[in-house]
Protein backbone atom coordinates (compact mmCIF):
# COMPACT_ATOMS: atom_id res chain seq x y z
CA UNK A 1 0.00 0.00 0.00
CA UNK A 2 1.16 3.22 -1.25
CA UNK A 3 2.16 5.81 1.85
CA UNK A 4 -0.85 8.32 0.29
CA UNK A 5 -3.28 4.98 0.67
CA UNK A 6 -1.44 4.70 4.21
CA UNK A 7 -2.70 7.89 5.69
CA UNK A 8 -5.87 8.39 4.02
CA UNK A 9 -7.14 4.89 5.77
CA UNK A 10 -5.48 6.32 8.92
CA UNK A 11 -7.31 9.70 8.53
CA UNK A 12 -11.05 8.03 7.59
CA UNK A 13 -10.86 5.70 10.39
CA UNK A 14 -10.64 8.34 12.65
CA UNK A 15 -12.76 10.35 11.23
CA UNK A 16 -15.16 7.11 11.49
CA UNK A 17 -14.61 6.27 14.85
CA UNK A 18 -15.76 9.63 15.92
CA UNK A 19 -18.63 9.93 13.78
CA UNK A 20 -20.14 6.74 15.38
CA UNK A 21 -19.11 7.56 19.22
CA UNK A 22 -22.03 6.52 21.25
CA UNK A 23 -24.18 4.54 18.24
CA UNK A 24 -25.55 1.20 19.06
CA UNK A 25 -28.32 -1.17 17.35
CA UNK A 26 -31.65 0.71 17.23
CA UNK A 27 -34.11 -1.67 19.37
CA UNK A 28 -36.49 -1.53 16.54
CA UNK A 29 -33.80 -3.33 14.18
CA UNK A 30 -32.96 -7.25 13.76
CA UNK A 31 -30.06 -7.86 12.67
CA UNK A 32 -28.12 -11.12 10.91
CA UNK A 33 -24.53 -10.40 11.20
CA UNK A 34 -21.20 -12.38 9.46
CA UNK A 35 -23.15 -14.29 6.85
CA UNK A 36 -20.34 -15.86 4.47
CA UNK A 37 -21.11 -14.66 0.53
CA UNK A 38 -18.10 -16.10 -1.06
CA UNK A 39 -14.91 -18.02 -0.14
CA UNK A 40 -12.81 -15.85 1.51
CA UNK A 41 -14.28 -15.53 5.18
CA UNK A 42 -11.97 -12.64 6.06
CA UNK A 43 -13.23 -10.27 3.02
CA UNK A 44 -16.71 -11.69 2.12
CA UNK A 45 -18.93 -11.33 4.52
CA UNK A 46 -22.26 -9.46 5.48
CA UNK A 47 -24.86 -8.22 7.28
CA UNK A 48 -28.89 -8.05 6.79
CA UNK A 49 -30.48 -5.85 8.78
CA UNK A 50 -34.26 -5.46 9.14
CA UNK A 51 -37.07 -3.69 10.73
CA UNK A 52 -38.54 -5.58 14.05
CA UNK A 53 -41.98 -7.29 13.62
CA UNK A 54 -42.02 -6.66 9.69
CA UNK A 55 -44.12 -8.65 7.90
CA UNK A 56 -43.19 -10.40 4.45
CA UNK A 57 -40.18 -9.97 2.19
CA UNK A 58 -39.35 -6.25 2.46
CA UNK A 59 -37.96 -4.16 -0.23
CA UNK A 60 -34.14 -4.69 -0.45
CA UNK A 61 -31.15 -1.68 -0.41
CA UNK A 62 -27.67 -2.60 -0.90
CA UNK A 63 -24.63 -0.87 0.49
CA UNK A 64 -21.68 -0.40 -1.08
CA UNK A 65 -19.74 1.20 1.13
CA UNK A 66 -16.88 4.11 0.34
CA UNK A 67 -12.89 4.38 1.04
CA UNK A 68 -10.70 5.00 -2.39
CA UNK A 69 -11.37 1.07 -2.94
CA UNK A 70 -8.18 0.95 0.13
CA UNK A 71 -10.20 1.65 3.21
CA UNK A 72 -13.81 0.08 4.91
CA UNK A 73 -15.72 -2.57 5.83
CA UNK A 74 -19.20 -3.80 6.98
CA UNK A 75 -18.48 -2.64 10.53
CA UNK A 76 -18.00 1.17 9.70
CA UNK A 77 -21.96 1.31 7.90
CA UNK A 78 -23.42 -0.80 10.35
CA UNK A 79 -25.33 2.36 11.94
CA UNK A 80 -25.46 4.21 8.62
CA UNK A 81 -27.13 0.89 6.94
CA UNK A 82 -29.58 0.09 10.14
CA UNK A 83 -30.95 3.08 9.62
CA UNK A 84 -31.97 3.31 6.57
CA UNK A 85 -33.54 -0.29 7.61
CA UNK A 86 -35.60 1.91 9.94
CA UNK A 87 -37.12 3.44 6.92
CA UNK A 88 -39.07 -0.12 6.01
CA UNK A 89 -36.32 -1.83 4.12
CA UNK A 90 -34.00 -4.88 4.36
CA UNK A 91 -30.43 -3.70 4.17
CA UNK A 92 -27.30 -5.82 3.01
CA UNK A 93 -24.71 -4.45 4.59
CA UNK A 94 -21.14 -6.12 3.23
CA UNK A 95 -17.55 -6.15 3.03
CA UNK A 96 -15.53 -6.80 -0.07
CA UNK A 97 -12.33 -7.12 -0.76
CA UNK A 98 -9.77 -4.10 -1.19
CA UNK A 99 -7.11 -2.31 -2.65
CA UNK A 100 -3.78 -2.57 -3.31
CA UNK A 101 -3.91 -6.77 -2.43
CA UNK A 102 -7.27 -7.14 -4.58
CA UNK A 103 -7.16 -5.13 -7.62
CA UNK A 104 -9.86 -3.90 -10.02
CA UNK A 105 -12.41 -5.78 -10.67
CA UNK A 106 -12.44 -7.81 -7.24
CA UNK A 107 -15.03 -5.08 -5.60
CA UNK A 108 -16.96 -5.31 -8.64
CA UNK A 109 -16.81 -9.07 -8.83
CA UNK A 110 -17.40 -9.23 -4.92
CA UNK A 111 -20.95 -6.80 -5.52
CA UNK A 112 -21.85 -9.57 -8.11
CA UNK A 113 -21.63 -12.53 -5.77
CA UNK A 114 -23.46 -10.32 -3.03
CA UNK A 115 -26.22 -9.89 -5.32
CA UNK A 116 -26.09 -13.54 -6.90
CA UNK A 117 -26.16 -14.77 -2.40
CA UNK A 118 -29.08 -12.28 -2.35
CA UNK A 119 -31.72 -13.69 -5.17
CA UNK A 120 -30.50 -17.58 -3.74
CA UNK A 121 -31.21 -16.42 0.26
CA UNK A 122 -34.41 -14.37 -0.64
CA UNK A 123 -36.86 -16.48 0.87
CA UNK A 124 -34.72 -17.09 4.38
CA UNK A 125 -34.05 -13.87 5.40
CA UNK A 126 -37.48 -11.88 3.89
CA UNK A 127 -36.16 -10.26 0.70
CA UNK A 128 -38.37 -8.89 -2.04
CA UNK A 129 -36.36 -9.40 -5.12
CA UNK A 130 -38.62 -7.71 -6.85
CA UNK A 131 -37.70 -4.30 -5.44
CA UNK A 132 -34.45 -4.11 -5.00
CA UNK A 133 -32.13 -1.26 -4.77
CA UNK A 134 -28.82 0.01 -4.10
CA UNK A 135 -26.86 2.64 -3.15
CA UNK A 136 -22.95 3.79 -2.67
CA UNK A 137 -20.85 6.66 -1.86
CA UNK A 138 -17.38 7.50 -3.17
CA UNK A 139 -15.62 4.87 -4.37
CA UNK A 140 -18.60 3.00 -3.68
CA UNK A 141 -20.63 4.71 -6.01
CA UNK A 142 -17.77 4.21 -8.57
CA UNK A 143 -18.69 0.06 -7.88
CA UNK A 144 -21.98 0.81 -8.14
CA UNK A 145 -22.19 2.50 -11.25
CA UNK A 146 -20.24 0.49 -13.12
CA UNK A 147 -22.46 -2.68 -11.86
CA UNK A 148 -25.11 -1.52 -12.97
CA UNK A 149 -23.64 -1.01 -16.26
CA UNK A 150 -23.08 -4.58 -16.43
CA UNK A 151 -26.19 -5.32 -15.59
CA UNK A 152 -27.82 -3.14 -18.48
CA UNK A 153 -24.67 -2.95 -21.47
CA UNK A 154 -24.38 -6.14 -22.74
CA UNK A 155 -21.25 -4.66 -24.45
CA UNK A 156 -19.71 -3.76 -21.42
CA UNK A 157 -21.00 -7.08 -19.77
CA UNK A 158 -18.23 -8.98 -22.07
CA UNK A 159 -15.58 -7.43 -20.52
CA UNK A 160 -15.77 -8.99 -17.11
CA UNK A 161 -15.61 -12.64 -16.53
CA UNK A 162 -18.29 -13.12 -14.43
CA UNK A 163 -22.28 -13.59 -15.02
CA UNK A 164 -24.64 -11.29 -13.30
CA UNK A 165 -27.36 -13.59 -11.39
CA UNK A 166 -30.43 -14.97 -13.36
CA UNK A 167 -33.33 -12.57 -12.60
CA UNK A 168 -32.12 -9.86 -11.27
CA UNK A 169 -32.98 -6.56 -11.32
CA UNK A 170 -32.16 -3.03 -10.19
CA UNK A 171 -35.53 -0.97 -9.26
CA UNK A 172 -33.16 1.66 -8.99
CA UNK A 173 -29.31 3.19 -7.49
CA UNK A 174 -28.32 6.28 -5.44
CA UNK A 175 -24.84 7.55 -6.46
CA UNK A 176 -22.93 9.20 -3.42
CA UNK A 177 -20.67 11.54 -3.81
CA UNK A 178 -18.73 9.17 -6.00
CA UNK A 179 -16.42 9.50 -9.40
CA UNK A 180 -18.26 8.40 -12.34
CA UNK A 181 -15.47 9.99 -15.01
CA UNK A 182 -12.23 8.97 -13.62
CA UNK A 183 -10.26 10.54 -16.53
CA UNK A 184 -11.72 13.85 -15.20
CA UNK A 185 -11.23 13.05 -11.46
CA UNK A 186 -8.93 15.52 -9.78
CA UNK A 187 -6.56 12.76 -7.87
CA UNK A 188 -5.46 9.59 -8.84
CA UNK A 189 -3.36 8.68 -6.32
CA UNK A 190 -5.93 6.19 -4.71
CA UNK A 191 -6.48 5.19 -8.19
CA UNK A 192 -2.95 3.82 -8.89
CA UNK A 193 -3.34 1.40 -5.55
CA UNK A 194 -6.66 -0.05 -7.20
CA UNK A 195 -5.76 -0.51 -10.67
CA UNK A 196 -3.24 -3.26 -12.09
CA UNK A 197 -1.26 -1.11 -14.05
CA UNK A 198 -1.95 2.01 -12.10
CA UNK A 199 -4.70 4.09 -14.09
CA UNK A 200 -3.60 3.87 -17.54
CA UNK A 201 -6.31 5.65 -20.00
CA UNK A 202 -7.93 2.42 -20.64
CA UNK A 203 -8.12 1.66 -17.72
CA UNK A 204 -9.22 4.73 -16.29
CA UNK A 205 -12.08 4.18 -19.04
CA UNK A 206 -13.21 1.24 -17.92
CA UNK A 207 -14.08 2.20 -14.66
CA UNK A 208 -15.82 5.04 -15.72
CA UNK A 209 -19.37 4.36 -15.69
CA UNK A 210 -20.34 7.81 -17.53
CA UNK A 211 -19.03 5.67 -20.55
CA UNK A 212 -21.06 2.68 -20.41
CA UNK A 213 -24.80 4.48 -19.46
CA UNK A 214 -27.11 2.89 -21.72
CA UNK A 215 -31.38 3.51 -21.58
CA UNK A 216 -31.47 0.60 -19.69
CA UNK A 217 -29.53 1.76 -16.73
CA UNK A 218 -31.42 1.52 -13.29
CA UNK A 219 -33.61 5.02 -12.22
CA UNK A 220 -30.75 7.12 -10.19
CA UNK A 221 -30.73 9.39 -7.75
CA UNK A 222 -27.33 11.43 -8.32
CA UNK A 223 -26.10 13.63 -4.53
CA UNK A 224 -23.25 15.39 -3.86
CA UNK A 225 -22.61 18.49 -1.40
CA UNK A 226 -21.65 21.87 -1.90
CA UNK A 227 -18.50 20.66 -0.20
CA UNK A 228 -17.77 17.67 -1.44
CA UNK A 229 -14.15 17.70 -3.31
CA UNK A 230 -15.66 15.01 -5.47
CA UNK A 231 -18.63 17.60 -6.58
CA UNK A 232 -18.05 18.19 -9.89
CA UNK A 233 -17.95 14.54 -11.01
CA UNK A 234 -21.70 14.62 -10.29
CA UNK A 235 -22.52 16.36 -14.11
CA UNK A 236 -20.64 13.72 -15.77
CA UNK A 237 -22.89 11.31 -14.68
CA UNK A 238 -26.14 13.28 -15.26
CA UNK A 239 -25.26 14.33 -18.40
CA UNK A 240 -24.81 10.44 -19.39
CA UNK A 241 -28.48 9.90 -17.38
CA UNK A 242 -30.12 12.87 -19.47
CA UNK A 243 -28.56 11.70 -22.99
CA UNK A 244 -29.86 8.42 -22.46
CA UNK A 245 -33.15 9.36 -21.02
CA UNK A 246 -32.68 7.66 -17.81
CA UNK A 247 -35.15 8.72 -15.19
CA UNK A 248 -33.46 10.51 -12.13
CA UNK A 249 -32.97 13.42 -9.56
CA UNK A 250 -29.86 15.03 -8.94
CA UNK A 251 -29.69 17.03 -5.82
CA UNK A 252 -26.67 18.96 -4.35
CA UNK A 253 -27.22 19.39 -0.47
CA UNK A 254 -26.01 22.70 1.50
CA UNK A 255 -25.68 26.33 0.99
CA UNK A 256 -23.68 29.35 1.45
CA UNK A 257 -24.44 29.11 5.28
CA UNK A 258 -24.26 25.40 5.58
CA UNK A 259 -21.02 23.59 3.82
CA UNK A 260 -21.66 19.78 3.83
CA UNK A 261 -18.66 17.89 2.92
CA UNK A 262 -17.90 14.49 1.37
CA UNK A 263 -20.46 11.70 2.75
CA UNK A 264 -21.83 13.85 4.91
CA UNK A 265 -25.23 11.60 4.67
CA UNK A 266 -23.78 8.83 6.40
CA UNK A 267 -23.12 10.99 9.81
CA UNK A 268 -26.81 9.73 11.34
CA UNK A 269 -26.37 12.15 13.96
CA UNK A 270 -27.21 15.12 11.53
CA UNK A 271 -29.80 17.21 10.33
CA UNK A 272 -28.85 17.06 6.77
CA UNK A 273 -27.86 13.40 6.24
CA UNK A 274 -31.65 12.50 7.69
CA UNK A 275 -32.94 15.04 5.28
CA UNK A 276 -31.08 13.18 2.09
CA UNK A 277 -31.02 9.52 3.27
CA UNK A 278 -34.98 10.31 3.68
CA UNK A 279 -35.10 11.82 -0.26
CA UNK A 280 -33.21 8.92 -1.56
CA UNK A 281 -35.52 6.48 0.38
CA UNK A 282 -38.92 8.24 -1.21
CA UNK A 283 -37.23 8.55 -4.58
CA UNK A 284 -36.76 4.31 -3.85
CA UNK A 285 -40.52 4.06 -2.97
CA UNK A 286 -41.79 5.89 -5.32
CA UNK A 287 -40.64 2.98 -8.24
CA UNK A 288 -41.98 0.39 -6.39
Amino acid sequence: MSVASKIFCHMCLKADKKRDAGLTTPENIDRSDNIIYGTDEKWQSLDVYRPKNSEGPCPVIVSVHGGGWVYGNKEIYQYYCMNLAQRGFAVVNFTYRLAPKHKYPAAVDDTNMVFDWIMKNAEKYGLDTGNIFAVGDSAGAQILAVYACILTNPEYAKKYTFNAPKGLKLSAIALNCGLYALENAPDLTLVKDFLKNKGTPEELKMISAANFVTPAFPPSFVMTANGDELKAQAPFMVDALKKNNVRHVFKEYGDDNNTLYHVFHCNIKSPDAKIANDDECDFFRSLM
